[in-house]
């Protein structure tokens, strides 16, 4: 009798872990790793900062080389879907990816479990779709057309293609982290660069009102125009002067103030803003809609148990899990690098833990002996790289009730902010802080402290004295 695989659906940095982790775990059944993109698993957190830039080529995002993975023994699926999963049966439905047959039927995959790895998918605009020079950058073939057309820049102050300039005007619509990374390549590469955002401060959802604040200075004093408003929709022009090859972005209307045709942006927020690219950074969604069984929760993410689990010998990991941290005590979602690696190993560790707990006696040689299933408990980590300033936090920053920022040097942007919830500090942020320091922070909040502990810790962090990068 054939053995059944585990497969893991999503070729990314979670799912490569969990392939990874599942050998080490001792798993050597079959093994299946689904991708819906062409791709090795590649790097993300690169492509709104060093391929967009130029600094680097596609092949060093990848995570592994095809040498490098053989060992792994994967049936590796690129270019597939999943399009669907039966809990109780543990099957998978895949439709065979871009190169299959026309009328070729599903392929149905029975599996001994499942990792779900599918990431999340970039947010768009009602009107946007078919619209040349309107893009969204979430995966690498988004980033490789993005740069291309960016690759013609003029130099910092150009007056822009409409002046004559090699530099392009591009509207970047979302402040958050993906939109101030790409505005700050955008400007070294020499474009005339206007971020929008709902509210005019920089990323202020993810590290508050004071370091945005900070944000902001740097991104105008490089001449990024930030403008606060709602995108109504897009000006075009045919694409061609036949008329046939459909419509090309001239312009972005924002609500409440200016016309068509203004020439610019009223004092309000409001107007036109002209545009020869717009960049759609507004955020993204679980990729969850091929999860259709009422067996699992798919509200804003796969939910999971604090060991990662969705149901029985179903696990996800990622950016697509929203599972109970155990010691922040309510469900969690995180999108960001470190995290989906770290999940895609517990979940793999999981994964195979129950798996052995089910049949401990197996004498088909498929399976090796797994320790207890152990939580999921964090410390969460992101970065951002924007222009010289690399901002790192640990912790949660975002949804804190109180926030206390430390300026250490304004005009270089340097800052340490401590977030709270509920009594307790739960998060750090460092720009422009040297790794000793950085270390320090991140033990405040590697457990919740009360407030005022955390405060006292910091301050001592901070006094301990100068420090090199």
């Amino acid at each position: 009798m054939t053995a059944l695989p585990i497969a893991v659906v999503g070729a990314s940095a979670a799912g490569l872990a969990a392939v990874e982790a599942l050998r080490r775990g001792g798993w050597r059944g079959p093994l299946t790793l689904i991708g819906d993109e062409p791709h090795l698993p590649y790097d993300r957190p690169p492509l709104s900062k060093q391929l967009l830039h130029g600094a680097w080529e596609p092949e060093k995002l990848l995570l592994r080389t095809e040498e490098q993975l053989a060992p792994l023994d994967l049936d590796l699926r690129l270019g597939t879907r999943a399009t669907g999963l039966d809990v109780a049966t543990r099957t998978l439905t895949l439709d065979g990816g871009a190169g299959a047959a026309p009328g070729r039927e599903p392929e149905t995959l029975a599996c001994a479990g499942v990792i779900v790895a599918t990431g999340v998918a970039a947010r768009s605009l009602p009107g946007a779709e078919g619209i040349a020079g309107v893009h969204t950058l979430r995966t690498l073939d988004d980033a490789l057309t993005l740069r291309g057309l960016l690759a013609n820049g003029g130099t910092p102050g150009s007056e822009g293609v409409a002046a004559g300039g090699g530099g392009r005007r591009l509207v970047i619509v979302g402040n958050g982290v993906l939109g101030c990374e790409a505005a700050a390549v955008a400007r070294e590469l020499g474009h005339e660069v206007t971020l929008v955002g709902m509210t005019g401060t920089p990323m202020a959802e993810a590290v508050g009102a004071e370091v945005g604040a900070l944000l902001a200075e740097e991104h105008r004093a490089r001449g990024v125009a930030l403008r606060t408003g709602t995108v109504v929709g897009f000006e075009t022009v045919p694409a061609d002067p036949a008329g046939t090859g459909g419509t090309q972005v001239t312009a972005v209307r924002l609500a409440d103030g200016g016309t068509p045709g203004s020439g610019g942006v009223a004092a309000g927020g409001g107007g036109r803003l002209p545009a020869d690219l717009v960049l759609l950074a507004i955020g993204s969604r679980p990729a969850v809609g091929w999860l259709a069984d009422t067996a699992l929760d798919t509200t804003d993410g796969l939910r999971c148990d604090a060991y990662c689990a969705a149901a029985p010998g179903i696990y996800a990991a990622g950016d697509v899990a929203r599972w109970d941290h155990p010691l922040h005590g309510r469900p969690l979602r995180f999108e960001h690098r470190m995290n989906a690696t770290e999940q895609g190993m517990a979940a793999a560790r999981n994964l195979l833990a129950e798996l052995a707990a089910q049949a401990p006696a197996a004498g088909d040689g498929e399976r090796a002996p797994a320790a207890e299933r152990r939580p999921f408990a964090p410390v969460p980590y992101f970065w951002s790289d924007q222009y010289h300033l690399k901002i790192q936090a640990y912790g949660l920053t975002a949804g804190a009730d109180r926030v206390e920022t430390t300026v250490l040097d304004r005009a270089q942007r340097h800052a340490v902010a401590l977030y709270g919830r509920d009594g307790s500090a739960v998060g750090v942020l460092a720009a422009g802080v040297p790794p000793r320091r950085l270390r320090a922070l991140r033990a405040v909040v590697a457990t919740p402290l009360p407030w005022d502990e955390a405060r006292e810790r910091i301050r001592a962090a901070l006094a301990s004295g100068p420090d090199t990068p």
